[in-house]
């Protein structure tokens, strides 16, 4: 990971409609990002009180780990979509300063297309095991034995907004390839040094 600050300043859609719908995909994601952050909070409050309980109450805890493994699990998938929209994964930048404003665009394009398959497949198959979960009734192996459709349903969820944020992305894209340099307004990925 490079030093480099995180772009926070995503592409600015061109069209009237990927704005729109850009707007009302970040509107869902700040949201559900408050919700991923009680989740964090809640799942320290899970752990604290296991610790507390194990150690000083001398009591069996057999739920405490799984539930904040799920608290866990959903704050991490759902919340990807917004990370996504930051570009704030983590990437490699040693290429990108080496190539040009339109270069990298094109690089930035390419890697959320090949992003968007995997993402999507991903999700797909985050769908299947939650609806086998679900229909099997399938439940975790401890004695707290809750189902297992809560965890995958969270994956699948995140896995799909995540899939929805990168197509508008690539679609965003679409419509810089078509833009020059110099023509109207610069792109916010001119800007920003466009990080992937």
């Amino acid at each position: 990971m490079s030093g480099a600050t995180v772009s926070a300043e995503p592409a600015v859609a061109r069209t009237r409609v990927l704005r729109r719908l850009d707007a009302l995909l970040q509107g869902v994601s700040r949201l559900l990002m408050i919700v991923c952050m009680l989740a964090l909070v809640g799942a320290a409050l899970v752990l604290s009180y296991s610790v507390f309980a194990r150690h000083v109450l001398k009591l069996a805890t057999d739920w405490q780990d799984e539930a904040a493994v799920f608290l866990l699990v959903g704050a991490t998938f759902v919340s990807a979509a917004h990370v996504q929209h930051l570009r704030g994964h983590i990437g490699i930048e040693a290429v990108t300063t080496l190539l040009s404003p339109r270069v990298n665009r094109v690089r930035r394009w390419l890697v959320d297309i090949v992003t968007f398959a995997f993402c999507g497949f991903f999700a797909w198959k985050s769908w299947t095991l939650f609806w086998e979960a679900y229909t099997d009734g399938q439940t975790s192996s401890s004695t707290w034995g809750p189902p297992l459709s809560i965890p995958y349903g969270l994956m699948a969820f995140g896995m799909t907004l995540l899939t929805v944020q990168l197509l508008l992305q690539v679609a965003i894209g679409t419509c810089e390839m078509g833009q020059t340099p110099g023509r109207g307004t610069p792109l916010a990925s001119d800007r920003t040094g466009g990080h992937a």
